[in-house]
């Protein structure tokens, strides 16, 4: 009797299993999704404004270190100081007009404008991992990044409802020139996802390029694109204090064409700003304030993203760490700011760990809460972010999207109202009773809680019977069955015609070394 009663149990178990396989993972729907709760504020108001002043007297009396001509040249026209070594110092009230220029919040159209994407105010949109050189999975272990990979990568990010936006190349395809990488990975952006993405804005020319290839995509010209944008970039200030040509030029060719730009100084606290969160708050905000203005002074109210990624390291080591409690708090005092100067705040949610473990975990979500918490509006590096940056991974992708969707399942409003309250099922079950079997319970059992499609919630023994897998060991399952079910989005042949060639024509322009294409003078 006993081994057919285990016989049952298992052809349950696996019944079940066959049931959600057929019927996809248990997402939650794609949505905009807005952040209900206050934001949480680590600073008072007399430290927020001791930090702005001191930012402020950084850039008149410091300055910033600006390399790129045409940048400096817009600094110069405006008034700003530049001295010969290409110190930049503006003056308060200079910085304060410039800024005021930006828009509080723009919508970002990606080709199917059902996935648009709201930045500012309280909206948040949770983003996949970018930039990784190397990736890992636990089938085929850690490797250089390359393009069949990537392939895989944006998938992921497609698949994903609770991924809303893709940061600049999820991982570097290493095994293709670097010239011209950007043109392939563009082109997967835009035909194995119809989601907004991060272009590559290291120069003038991969800019422009991104550009040119979303607007084919929609079907629109350049000159359409300056009202609509589509695409946006992130740029970092190279802290302590120096922004370098190419960064800047490739800000100010996306500004001049009408879309988007993160500027995001790059501050870890014991290494590239003082030792102090108060130190590095004021330098982050400096820079920040500094690429902000070169994006206003190239094209007044142009979409700009006011950005932090403020954290520290191991003194005893030097490496970059993340997910602390000096990154969490950052990351909410860096809301602060970008409220204070009515702007879009972009952040992330990182880890240090070596691997897909306990740590990797755990520093994503204090950093996640932070990010949450201080009302950041495009949050970077959500999803398989490993090794502080050097990995992409595609366990922590998917255990990564399981947190996402338990935070968006926590934002939603809560429903209260006569018939949620559910009296008449407190006096039907009665003192001792239980509610399984009660008509308030029936009518809602398949929707009333969040539903994982990662966690594992049987008793010991049938999990033991299962396989024991822990939810490393499922992500990995999880993961090949997401390729498995991944349909990439439909594509006019004639615009995938118009893309490849496109990318055809740039890539036969650059085995000729042709200088890279440099934003003009307005």
């Amino acid at each position: 009797m006993a081994r057919q009663s285990s016989r049952r149990n298992r052809h349950r178990r696996a019944s079940a299993q066959q049931e959600v396989a057929a019927i996809g993972l248990p997402q939650l729907e794609r949505k905009k999704l807005r952040n209900r709760f206050a934001p949480v504020e680590p600073l008072d108001q007399e430290q927020v404004e001791l930090i702005h002043d001191a930012s402020l007297r950084l850039l008149e009396q410091q300055g910033i270190e600006v390399l790129g001509d045409q940048a400096l040249a817009r600094f110069r026209q405006a008034g700003a100081v530049v001295d010969a070594d290409g110190i930049v110092k503006m003056e308060r009230g200079l910085v304060l007009e410039t800024i005021a220029k930006a828009p509080a919040e723009f919508t970002l159209m990606p080709r199917n404008s059902e996935n648009a994407v709201r930045v500012g105010g309280d909206a948040i949109n949770f983003g996949l991992v970018s930039g990784p050189p190397n990736v890992h999975d636990n089938i085929h272990g850690r490797r250089a990044g390359n393009i069949d990979d990537y392939r895989k990568v944006i998938s992921f990010g497609q698949y994903f409802n609770v991924l809303t936006f893709f940061g600049n190349q999820a991982l570097a395809p290493i095994d293709l020139p670097a010239n011209n990488r950007h043109l392939d990975t563009t082109l997967l952006n835009l035909t194995l996802s119809d989601k907004v993405f991060f272009a590559t804005g290291i120069g003038g020319g991969r800019a422009r390029d991104a550009v040119e290839l979303c607007a084919i995509a929609r079907g629109l010209s350049l000159d359409e694109m300056l009202d609509s944008p589509a695409v946006l970039t992130n740029i970092n200030i190279n802290s302590p204090r120096k922004l370098d040509d190419s960064m800047a030029y490739g800000a100010m060719q996306m500004a001049m064409l009408g879309q988007a730009v993160a500027v995001t100084p790059f501050t870890l606290m014991g290494a590239m700003t003082p030792a102090t969160m108060a130190g590095a708050l004021v330098q982050q905000n400096a820079e920040a304030l500094l690429g902000i203005s070169l994006v206003q002074l190239t094209r007044p109210g142009a979409p700009v993203v006011y950005g932090g990624f403020t954290s520290n390291v191991d003194m005893r080591s030097g490496a970059p760490a993340f997910g602390t409690p000096e990154n969490a708090l950052a990351n909410m005092a860096g809301g602060q700011f970008a409220r204070k100067y009515n702007l879009p705040y972009r952040t992330s949610a990182c880890n240090a760990s070596n691997t897909v473990d306990g740590q990797a975990t755990w520093e994503t979500q204090m950093a996640l809460w932070g990010a949450v918490m201080g009302h950041g509006n495009l949050i970077y590096h959500s999803a398989g972010w490993l090794e502080g940056g050097l990995v992409a991974s595609f366990e922590k992708i998917v255990m990564d999207c399981e947190m996402l969707q338990h935070m968006s399942s926590m934002l939603e409003p809560i429903k209260i109202d006569l018939a949620e309250m559910g009296l008449e099922a407190i006096e039907e079950v009665g003192p001792g009773g239980h509610f399984f079997g009660c008509a308030h319970t029936l009518e809602r059992y398949k929707t009333a809680f969040y539903q994982p499609f990662l966690s594992d919630w049987q008793n010991h023994e049938n999990w033991v019977l299962a396989g024991a897998k822990d939810a490393t060991m499922r992500a990995t399952e999880t993961w090949q069955r997401v390729l498995n079910e991944f349909e990439q989005p439909p594509t006019d042949p004639a615009i995938r015609e118009a893309l490849q060639a496109y990318v055809a024509k740039r890539k036969e322009k650059l085995k000729t070394n042709e200088p890279e294409l440099e934003p003009t003078p307005l």
